[in-house]
């Protein structure tokens, strides 16, 4: 069966291939069965299904993703992001007030496929035997990257063990709370000889009423650790916050490497 998918806007993990599509259809539509409009963030849901009836002119059409709470029962990789990113499982066993990832459900692991980029949302938390499978693939790829989050409270000796036998890019821990920093700082010693640009982390900023300040003050602390920070500015599932200036460009600074870099050296952060 051939498939068009289609997506209400591009990302990084849009596939690339000439039956993937971004908003609506062109001029020239290539022959398919069925299109299938995919939708990752809830604020997009409008886009979608209007999208779909666009290309439903054209083709029987199927509205799904993220965004409508599939718990992803069958989920296969490969069809909705590009080639070479990957998840090996689905679900998380946590239930974080911010993350939307309970709507996939508990922890379940996949099939694994062949790439060098692993997208799952709690990698650490699957069983040995899996994990051990999943590095066994990986070290037959090239600029391997963890970018789902690993959670810095399971990492083991094992597992970074396992890391160093990889050519490791990145990989992106999360630091969404004051909490995790304790849990960071073991695992930054643990991972002794990886570099601040191999090491990323996600910082969630603005959630639950934190002030910039004590966003600020969160951000820095990941950088002295030795973490790239990656700000990312809470939304909730209901509605999209349009952030004041000052918040928006304490999250674009602290997204982008080289203006971080400049604020540490200003600061005099280690």
């Amino acid at each position: 069966m051939k498939i068009i998918r289609v997506f209400p806007r591009k990302t990084s993990m849009t596939p690339k291939d000439d039956y993937a599509f971004v908003g609506d259809p062109p001029l020239f539509i290539p022959p398919a069965d069925e299109v299938h409009i995919s939708c990752t963030f809830t604020w997009d849901i409008p886009g979608a299904k209007r999208l779909a009836k666009a290309w439903g002119q054209y083709y029987p059409v199927k509205l799904g993703g993220p965004a409508f709470s599939s718990n992803c029962d069958d989920f296969k990789s490969g069809i909705y992001i590009r080639h070479g990113i990957v998840f090996t499982s689905r679900g998380c066993n946590n239930k974080c007030p911010w993350c939307l990832v309970y709507r996939e459900g508990k922890l379940w692991e996949l099939h694994i496929s062949e790439g060098n980029i692993i997208q799952d949302n709690n990698l650490f938390q699957c069983s040995k035997g899996h994990i051990a499978n999943v590095f066994e693939m990986l070290r037959t790829q090239y600029s391997v990257q963890l970018s789902g989050g690993c959670d810095s409270r399971l990492l083991t000796d094992s597992i970074v063990d396992d890391l160093r036998s990889l050519r490791v890019r990145q990989l992106f821990f999360a630091c969404d709370t004051k909490e995790a920093i304790k849990p960071l700082e073991k695992a930054k010693r643990k991972l002794n000889g990886f570099t601040r640009n191999q090491l990323r982390c996600y910082v969630l900023l603005a959630f639950d009423g934190e002030t910039i300040s004590e966003a600020q003050e969160r951000l820095e602390a990941v950088w002295t650790l030795g973490f790239m920070p990656f700000a990312q500015l809470y939304q909730p599932p209901d509605k999209y916050i349009k952030y004041p200036a000052e918040w928006r460009s304490l999250a674009r600074t602290w997204s982008r490497p080289a203006a971080m870099k400049a604020v540490a050296r200003s600061m005099e952060l280690a």
